[in-house]
């Protein structure tokens, strides 16, 4: 079985940017059962470092953050993921599921909104850089909406492989930063269609199609799959998803971790609003990474 950290901040259960009231309300509590297993770790998030802030952004949007109430989780939250990417890398665990309170992936350098504050991905990619000399990073994000912030700050970075299943279309020069149209996206940049029946198998298909021969050909050092539920039905950004739709992308992240960069993959929450959405997706997600499903 594979050992599995799940790091969360009692604050991302009492507010967080990225819903009206409070998604992770049945937190940890939700994972109760999970966490008596000796593999599945419960780390408690610590706040991230400004030093490491300021090497991906400007004093001035560190300034703006502070301003905004909205964003009070926003250190808990990139500080749990850089202890994830940290706790991979040194081998203390084989994989891991970030949970937080504010979202990353619309941040860029000098701006950010759209429920994000810190972009939590790119200051960890920093931090391992630096102390762990993990240089080759890649980067799956099936979010409902465009990683901009993302895009825009590891656009020129050949060791970054990035790649937004969005509602665009979309391939750099180096092959290295794709877009790839999610089936259901022309619905809306909200999402307001409803759509059942084989969306789940056409969204998983399209993400494992088209990840897949790109990252076994990058051969990065860690890879990231920055988890959006904001897709599911009912949901913000639907896309008419359901849970089956994220265990089977779960399943195929994991299996392709194993293959390609010996089992190292973080999980980390993006979009969603709904709480019993969140109760009911993210623990089978844990499950399949702690190896609890075939």
């Amino acid at each position: 079985m594979k050992k599995t950290g799940v790091f969360y901040h009692p604050s991302f259960s009492r507010r967080s940017y990225l819903t009206r009231g409070a998604r992770l309300e049945d937190f940890p509590g939700a994972i109760d059962h999970l966490l008596a297993h000796n593999n599945i770790i419960l780390y408690e998030s610590p706040p991230i470092e400004e030093e490491w802030i300021l090497k991906v952004h400007t004093p001035e949007l560190i300034r703006g953050v502070e301003s905004d109430h909205l964003c009070s989780t926003a250190w808990h939250s990139v500080g749990g993921v850089v202890l994830a990417g940290e706790k991979i890398c040194t081998g203390e665990i084989d994989n891991a599921f970030a949970l937080i309170g504010a979202g990353g992936h619309h941040s860029g350098k000098d701006y950010f909104g759209g429920y994000c504050c810190f972009n939590d991905v790119v200051i960890t990619i920093t931090y391992l850089r630096e102390i762990h000399n993990i240089q080759r990073f890649a980067i799956m994000d099936t979010d409902a909406h465009h990683g901009d912030g993302t895009r825009d700050l590891l656009r020129n970075d050949p060791d970054v492989l990035h790649v937004c299943c969005c509602g665009m279309e979309s391939e750099s020069e180096d092959g290295t930063k794709v877009d790839i149209r999610a089936p259901g996206s022309s619905w809306g940049f909200w999402g307001r269609g409803e759509k059942t029946g084989n969306v789940d198998q056409q969204y998983a298909d399209n993400v494992k199609n088209e990840f897949y021969p790109r990252v076994k050909d990058f051969k990065p050092d860690l890879i990231f799959w920055y988890f959006g539920f904001d897709t599911h039905q009912g949901d913000y950004g639907s896309l008419g998803l359901s849970g089956r739709c994220f265990q089977e992308i779960a399943r195929f992240m994991k299996k392709t971790a194993e293959e390609v960069t010996d089992g190292r993959l973080e999980v980390v929450l993006g979009g969603g609003s709904r709480t019993d959405i969140a109760t009911n997706v993210i623990p089978p997600i844990i499950e399949i990474l702690a190896d609890f499903h075939p």
